[in-house]
């Protein structure tokens, strides 16, 4: 296992997921935030940590349970006609279904941040929250919505990187507990950052709707899915890798660009 993790496919999945989660879990730290400030000064900090480390317990949960489903990779449905073949697992269809959801919840999150953006917020300040024990309820029912596209990302991250799903399983816990430690170190910090570079968000939730088309593709491949005797074809993840780290590298130049000319005005 350790020379697995140790491999380059490895330390760069775990990064590029690590970033993703960091990225998806901006919204769920101002939503935490938000539920924590309801309460008085003196328990705010204490729910913002709790309500983060019950988050990793949650999504750790979440993803064994996801990696038990898809390790069925026996087909349970088969459609053979002269013109189209499916051999349909339930490892095929949890790709399937989670790469719809990502797409789905990628486009309307934009839709909402670029039309609505305090729409979530304002629905949250307006639930009152006496007690510490109910912001955590709270927190966790938040969290565990926004939970379903991280593990979903990491899923579809890290499938098919090793034969042994266990192995790509600890990957992905690694992944969920090193974006934990740094979103409770750095919660406020990272909210900021988020705050005054959008793009960033943006650029995350357009990585994902790639990550979402990827599932799609993968699962057609994993059901040996034929059109007109055209077998559909996996994506390699590097194709999906370079193309996170060439935006990362421009969105940085872009950055550097900016606060080149923020300083230029205000000279």
């Amino acid at each position: 296992m350790l020379e697995f993790l140790l491999s380059s496919d490895a330390i760069i999945a775990l990064l590029t997921l690590t970033f993703l989660e960091i990225i998806l879990g901006i919204d769920n730290i101002v939503f935490i935030s938000i539920a924590a400030n309801k309460l008085p000064e003196h328990q705010r900090s204490k729910a913002t940590n709790i309500g983060l480390i019950l988050a990793m317990v949650q999504r750790i949960v979440l993803l064994f349970f996801v990696s038990f489903l898809v390790g069925l990779s026996k087909p349970f449905y088969n459609m053979v006609t002269d013109w189209f073949e499916l051999h349909l697992s339930w490892q095929a269809l949890i790709l399937f279904v989670g790469g719809l959801f990502l797409i789905y919840k990628s486009t309307s999150e934009i839709r909402e941040k670029v039309t609505e953006p305090e729409h979530d917020e304002e629905e949250i300040k307006g639930k009152k929250i006496k007690t510490l024990s109910n912001a955590l309820v709270q927190i966790l029912i938040i969290d565990f919505i926004f939970s379903i596209d991280s593990i979903l990302t990491a899923v579809g991250m890290t499938n098919g990187l090793h034969p042994n799903n266990d192995y790509t399983l600890v990957l992905m816990v690694i992944a969920v507990m090193i974006s934990i430690v740094i979103m409770i170190a750095f919660a406020n910090p990272i909210r900021r950052f988020i705050d005054n570079n959008p793009s960033i968000q943006m650029l995350g939730l357009a990585f994902l709707i790639l990550i979402g088309f990827m599932l799609i593709t993968e699962a057609a491949h994993l059901s040996h899915t034929t059109f007109f005797g055209n077998k559909v074809g996996a994506i390699p993840k590097g194709y999906l890798y370079f193309a996170i780290a060439f935006s990362l590298f421009v969105e940085f130049l872009n950055y550097k660009a900016s606060r080149k000319h923020k300083k230029k005005e205000n000279l």
